[in-house]
């Protein structure tokens, strides 16, 4: 296996441990809190449009480039 076929492989699997990781982060910070059922919703959507921001970032680069 070659370093880049080795780096195309490993960002997506450590970026998707990396937000698997925040969701758990969140959990557990929503249950500490007791943020309840709206605050979080609200915990996971900020965190959701963070990924989402990420995602689109890539497919515009993608796009364009």
């Amino acid at each position: 296996m070659s370093y880049e076929e080795f780096e195309a492989l490993a960002l997506p699997l450590s970026l998707f441990a990396l937000v698997a990781f925040m969701g758990f982060i969140v959990w557990d910070l929503a249950k500490k809190s007791k943020a309840g059922r709206y605050g979080t919703m609200v915990l996971f959507f900020v965190l959701g449009l963070g990924v989402a921001a990420f995602v689109i970032k890539e497919i515009a680069i993608m796009i364009i480039g």
